[in-house]
């Protein structure tokens, strides 16, 4: 396969392990260990990288790639992203669960089903997914992507539809902006799923 027409981060190359060419590589797969699946992994500009051994450490995995066999070749890969196309990934996840690259480029819709914006990112800084989307005149606007913010999604007709009041872009009908209680009454993310497919 040649470099990804459809690009999906898999993980970023961290620092150099010992002196044998290993490096410690962040994964964004559900699996870590699962990286070694997908075949070959490229970078932005399109190199390819085959991982021939890898092993877990902590928060992150030890791998080595062919033809890296000594700790200056690694370290000059410190920082590289690495890839696969859209296309390796499975599409056997549960119904709520989203891969983050499917819902980038979405329309987004309001309870009406008016277009009023679309995603631009998926983020999460540690309190779960977050919809980085462009308004009308608004742009950097952050929904949660909880069932009751974002009570609908359709990767094959293209849109999410968001509920304005929870999704914080209108104020209740008591003048009152929402509360982060209101969110999901579960408790419970929506679950776009990491590049490796789990929640």
């Amino acid at each position: 396969m040649s470099k990804p027409q459809n690009p999906v981060q898999m993980a970023v190359i961290g620092a150099a392990h010992g002196i044998k060419g290993e490096l410690r590589v962040k994964t964004f797969t559900g699996d870590p260990m699962a990286l070694a699946d997908y075949g070959p992994l490229y970078a932005r500009d399109g190199r390819a990288f085959q991982i021939t051994d890898i092993r877990p450490a902590n928060t992150v995995v030890v791998v080595r790639f062919k033809g890296i066999n000594d700790r200056n070749a690694a370290e000059a890969l410190a920082g590289t992203e690495l890839f696969v196309d859209r296309s390796m990934l499975p599409d056997d996840g549960e119904e709520d669960e989203f891969y983050h690259a499917d819902l980038i480029g979405l329309e987004i819709r309001d309870d009406t089903g008016a277009a009023i914006g679309k995603v631009v990112a998926v983020h999460n800084f540690g309190g779960g997914d977050i919809l980085d989307v462009t308004l009308a005149g608004r742009k950097g606007v952050l929904i949660p992507f909880t069932q009751a913010a974002v009570p609908a999604v359709s990767i094959a007709e293209g849109f999410v539809r968001v509920d304005p009041v929870a999704a914080g872009l209108v104020e209740d009908e008591d003048g009152e902006a929402p509360r982060e209680d209101d969110f999901d009454p579960k408790g419970r993310p929506r679950g776009p799923r990491d590049a490796g497919g789990n929640r």
